[in-house]
C-alpha cells in the first residue's frame, strides 16, 4: 500500500516525519506502525500521499 505513494508523513506527538518509498521499507514501517503492529491511527490515504497518526499542525498544512 505505501509502496505506491508519492509521499508518507508520519506524526508521533509533536514529531513530524516525511518519507517517500525510496527511503526504503524498514525506515518506514519502523515509524508508521505503532505498538499493536498496525498502522498508527488515524491513517488518511489522499491520492498519492498518505498522512499517518495525528498532529494538528500536520493536519492544518495537509489541509491547506
Amino acid at each position: 500500500m505505501l509502496a505506491s505513494a508519492k509521499s508518507i508523513r508520519i506524526a508521533k506527538g509533536k514529531k513530524v516525519e516525511a518519507f517517500t518509498p525510496a527511503d526504503g521499507r524498514e525506515a518506514v514501517l519502523k515509524k508508521a506502525m505503532g505498538p499493536s503492529g498496525n498502522l498508527r491511527a488515524p491513517t488518511y490515504r489522499a491520492g498519492d500521499d498518505y498522512i499517518i497518526g495525528f498532529s494538528d499542525d500536520l493536519y492544518n498544512d495537509w489541509l491547506k
